[in-house]
């Protein structure tokens, strides 16, 4: 629902609608909505379960106050309304239980806030102050439009070898210093960092797409997206680790489809496992970063993941990083042997900081934002304008043509679940 990517066409809508359920918090809206220029008539009756009915046969509005307190099940009903809801909806709720966990479900879930009854005036007129300032915020999807969709996959070689550290750094310096609008899409479903490394709730998102794959489309996007910052969403899942993963990955690709439609660049922390798993998803991907350390497994399983793009992803730009890189005397492999085992050279080398590391985690910020002009960050900086410039490069060759052919031929058995749903 809120997020600051909004179709062309929410200007023409009813500014405001309310929906509550009872007399006193009509009361009470009415004079605010007269105050701001919105039509009085638009405050209705009938809670969230009204709001639903109407929506379904109607236009949404820019902004849109439901009442919860007679629903039964909070958060499945917002995702019922979420159903009806045209992109670029800012909805407000309002309820009776006062419960933290709720709050943080119902702002993951998309909604701009949850005020809890009675209502007062003065938190009701600041709510709608922040409801105008996200519409008159700059839409994601219409800034830039000349630039070509970047799409960059980072891949570990081994867990803890940093890949969601370089991931979430390049995410963050593609929106902050390169000033595009950034998806990151972090495919470790169990046990994913995107959302905690920027201290955000991961949502249901991710694995509401896993479920439910053909009801992805540009409002699933919307309403799942965690924003981090201006530029910035991510899109990230704790799953229970009783739960395994069952999926054709039909999700993820539709995920990226999506988030090419809406965002500038997309960043893709691509766990190894799912690369073998779900090839097709590296089809579309312009630029894989590989990532690894300096020892002796890596430098096996580098070999064995730079083979496989190779022969799987021809189209796709491979560059490797070394992470987390020791001083030489501690070093298990030196470069220069790490880079005849693997027969090409190491391309950027980001040495350990492990003061960095801890202060990036207290402060709940990536590294490439925590430390801001140090030598660990500037081989991050160089990594992100490297990968950025070699993606438009790609798609001004034409080369992201050969590779939406070979996509069509690896996904074709997928296409009756990509279908794009109809609003109602």
């Amino acid at each position: 629902m809120n997020a600051p990517w909004k179709p062309a066409g929410a200007a023409q809508r009813e500014p405001f609608a309310a929906y509550v359920c009872d007399d006193t918090t009509a009361e009470l809206l009415r004079p605010i909505a007269a105050e701001l220029g919105w039509s009085v008539d638009k405050v209705h009756k009938g809670g969230l379960r009204n709001a639903v009915q109407s929506l379904s046969v109607s236009a949404s509005p820019q902004i849109l106050l439901v009442d919860l307190a007679e629903s039964g099940d909070p958060l499945n009903d917002i995702n019922s309304l979420a159903e009806v809801c045209e992109p670029g909806t800012v909805v407000i709720a309002a309820g009776q239980v006062n419960d933290v966990r709720l709050y943080r479900d119902l702002i993951a879930s998309g909604i701009q806030d949850y005020l809890l009854k009675p209502l007062h005036p003065d938190a009701m007129r600041e709510a709608f102050g922040h409801a105008q300032a996200m519409l008159n915020a700059p839409k994601l999807a219409e800034a830039n439009v000349d630039r070509p969709h970047c799409a960059i996959a980072v891949i570990g070689t081994r867990g803890g070898v940093g890949a969601s550290t370089v991931a979430t750094s390049t995410a963050w310096l593609l929106a902050e210093r390169e000033k595009r609008t950034v998806a990151l899409l972090d495919l470790d479903v169990h046990f994913g960092t995107g959302a905690l490394t920027l201290d955000l709730e991961p949502g249901r998102g991710l694995t509401d797409a896993i479920e439910n794959p053909s009801r992805i489309d540009g409002l699933f996007i919307e309403r799942a997206m965690v924003k981090a910052t201006e530029k910035l969403a991510v899109l990230s899942a704790e799953a229970p680790i009783n739960a395994p993963l069952v999926t054709d990955g039909a999700a993820f690709y539709q995920l990226q489809e999506e988030m090419r439609a809406a965002f500038e660049a997309t960043v893709v922390d691509l766990p190894r496992a799912m690369l073998v798993q779900h090839p097709h998803l590296i089809s579309d991907i312009q630029a894989a970063v590989i990532v690894t350390d300096l020892t002796l497994a890596a430098a096996r399983d580098t070999i064995r993941v730079l083979s496989w793009l190779k022969t799987n992803a021809p189209q796709t730009h491979l560059t490797v990083v070394a992470s987390r890189v020791h001083p030489a005397a501690q070093l298990e492999i030196s470069r220069k042997d790490f880079e005849s085992s693997i027969e090409r050279k190491i391309d950027f080398l980001i040495p350990f900081d492990q003061k960095l590391a801890a202060q990036a985690a207290k402060l709940g910020k990536p590294i490439a934002e925590a430390g801001k002009n140090t030598k660990t960050v500037a081989p991050l900086i160089e990594l992100t304008r490297h990968v950025l410039n070699v993606g438009e490069e790609l798609v001004a060759t034409g080369s992201e043509g050969k590779a939406t052919a070979k996509r069509k031929s690896l996904i074709g058995g997928f296409s009756a679940l990509l279908s794009k749903r109809a609003k109602k």
